[in-house]
């Protein structure tokens, strides 16, 4: 098995692996197949606004990233405009920098 873990403040956080892995996991588990699930936009958080929400509360892109679970320098990439970052990073960063309505995107 492929796992990758990750590992946040020298803890175990998260564990990775393959979808197909996974799925085998769950039939061996007893509770069969899961459909991935659909990611559903942040309706209030536009990626052109992070830098200025990040900065009124004044947090470095370091912290703001260490909070979200992404490097620094992605972070940069997504306030700079260079990558658009998917849902479950959306719904991260919405709730660090506490726009609204990311508890419905969940």
């Amino acid at each position: 098995m492929s796992v990758q873990v990750i590992m946040r403040d020298g803890e175990a956080e998260y564990a990775v692996l393959p979808w197909a892995e996974y799925q085998a996991l769950l039939t061996a588990a007893g509770q069969g197949s899961v459909a991935p699930a659909l990611e559903a936009p942040v309706a209030d958080l536009r990626l052109d606004q992070i830098a200025n929400l990040r900065e009124a509360k004044a947090l470095s892109q370091a912290d703001l990233a260490r909070a979200v679970g992404i490097s620094p320098h992605y972070l940069n990439l997504i306030e700079t405009g260079e990558r658009e970052p998917d849902g479950a990073i959306l719904r991260s960063l919405a709730r660090v920098l506490e726009v609204g309505d990311w508890e419905k995107s969940s």
